[in-house]
């Protein structure tokens, strides 16, 4: 849930740097330095001159060097953990997603951090709030994400009508307005994988719903409110104001279709303004993800957290490194190169960066309303559980309420056996 564009100067050395098999059978360089293990989506313009900053003004023995794991975050993960269960020391660094805090804590696969290392006093709340596991800091927020509700400004305006608050309005504008100027109505990530997740998380939440309840201990769906959520997104389907090729939509094929000009809403995480062209500010614009009410919309809480691997030989230069990227200079150059929204809280209110990211005062608003994903241990087990059954109820295999009751049984399951 953390895609961008791909980069690839960066990494000329690793493809000339001899290199051993790792736990997963991929090529790791060998190195004298420290390892930074991140997704190749989250790899952008912004990364080359964060990483040469750092290098220039350090030793060989504590230059950083980038191991890029897989696009896909199911992939990321699975490659993450045959490394750590064999204990390998190829990681120093661990770029992981938000909902992994839990799991890569319980398994003793990454350190407990000490808050007087990390000035967080600055951090947005909600991104700290990612990071730590049963009262302890395991990691430090990199950047954070939630998601926004993208329009076409211009096709609004010719319709004299504001952006929508509500599900009636998203709905009555998607079914009515959309066609009118030859469009199609809404677009998200529906394709069976953690976009799905994500979009159903939404749904209920902006009902008034959870998945879980406030400490994680119980599974919270047989609820009128997590019901409507669900039907929310089905009647969109059903009465096609979401068209059925959103099922096979990912985040790049979500925000493809639209800058292409097909849809009139789409929701999608903040990156995606870089990619609007040159124009953007004149066709587009953002808000915030209308809900059941006016006002009750709610994104799920993404982003990245920064740890530092158990088994690496080289700890204290790692948290040097975590401390390095998290300072306002690299923020900055993370979202003015990136567009990946900082984790502090000053740049939200900085003129110059509003003038540029006119969204941001949008976004803040969102990260301050949004909500995580369940933070379990066996989270990859729970999203495989919710997007098998959502998939199921959107494509009408299985009615909501059933969906629901099923999830509520197997999610149980896993909570009671993690």
């Amino acid at each position: 849930m953390r895609r961008a564009i791909a980069g690839i100067a960066i990494f000329m050395t690793l493809a000339a740097t001899a290199g051993c098999a790792s736990a997963s059978g991929a090529q790791v360089p060998q190195t004298s330095g420290i390892t930074f293990a991140i997704g190749s989506e989250d790899v952008v313009n912004w990364l080359s001159p964060v990483i040469d900053g750092w290098n220039k003004t350090h030793p060989k023995d504590e230059k950083v060097t980038v191991l890029l794991l897989p696009e896909e975050s199911n992939a990321q993960l699975d490659q993450l953990v045959a490394n750590l269960q064999a204990k390998s020391t190829i990681y120093d660094v661990i770029d992981m997603d938000v909902v992994w805090t839990a799991e890569f804590a319980s398994n003793g696969w990454i350190i407990p951090l000490s808050k007087t290392q990390f000035s967080l006093s600055g951090f947005l709340p909600q991104a700290v709030n990612t990071a730590i596991y049963q009262g302890k800091l395991w990691a430090v927020p990199d950047y954070t994400n939630a998601d926004l509700l993208y329009y076409r400004k211009d096709i609004l305006a010719a319709a004299h009508l504001k952006p929508p608050t509500t599900w009636a309005q998203l709905e009555q504008m998607a079914e009515t307005v959309a066609p009118r100027y030859h469009l199609l109505g809404y677009a998200g990530t529906f394709k069976q994988y953690e976009g799905l997740t994500v979009n159903f998380a939404e749904a209920v939440q902006s009902a008034g719903g959870s998945i879980l309840n406030s400490s994680g201990t119980e599974v919270t769906l047989n609820t009128p409110q997590a019901l409507q959520g669900l039907e929310f997104l089905v009647n969109g389907f059903r009465h096609k104001w979401i068209p059925a090729q959103t099922y096979g939509f990912e985040e790049q094929e979500a925000q493809d279709a639209f800058t292409a000009g097909k849809y009139l809403f789409l929701n999608d995480w903040p990156d995606v303004w870089a990619n609007l062209g040159s124009d953007r500010s004149k066709k587009y614009a953002v808000a915030a993800l209308p809900g059941e009410s006016a006002g009750e919309g709610s994104s799920s809480l993404g982003g990245a957290n920064l740890a530092v691997s158990a088994y690496s030989l080289k700890q204290t230069t790692a948290l040097k490194f975590i401390q390095y990227l998290t300072q306002p200079a690299q923020q900055r150059t993370m979202l003015e190169l990136g567009s990946f929204p900082p984790v502090l809280k000053q740049l939200y209110f900085d003129k110059t960066l509003i003038n540029e990211f006119p969204y941001l005062p949008t976004l803040y608003q969102a990260i301050s309303t949004a909500q995580p994903r369940p933070a379990i241990p066996d989270y990859d087990q729970a999203s495989l559980v919710i997007t098998n059954y959502v998939n199921q109820a959107l494509k009408g295999t299985l009615s909501p309420k059933a969906a629901l009751a099923t999830m509520q049984k197997l999610l149980t399951s896993i909570i009671r056996s993690s």
